[in-house]
């Protein structure tokens, strides 16, 4: 008995036929390959965004400029 059981897999095999229908079966795991591709192709896109270390240094470099004041700006004001 158990799992190796023709019979029980035979019984299994009629339950599902039965509660989804043969047509629903290949379109059932068609959708499923559908969505394994897409995930793939969702996790091949997150590496290609992120900036390489060129890139980040880049952006730090101007979001410190930004940061900093300039004495003219103050001058300016009064």
């Amino acid at each position: 008995m158990g799992f190796s059981s023709i019979w029980h897999w035979i019984i299994v095999l009629v339950v599902v036929l039965l509660l989804f229908g043969a047509g629903k079966i290949p379109r059932l795991m068609g959708d499923v390959a559908k969505g394994v591709k897409a995930f793939k192709k969702g996790m091949a896109d997150d590496d290609d965004d992120e900036p390489t270390s060129a890139e980040r240094k880049a952006i730090d470099d101007s979001k410190s400029a930004d940061a900093a004041p300039s004495a003219k700006t103050k001058e300016d004001a009064s």
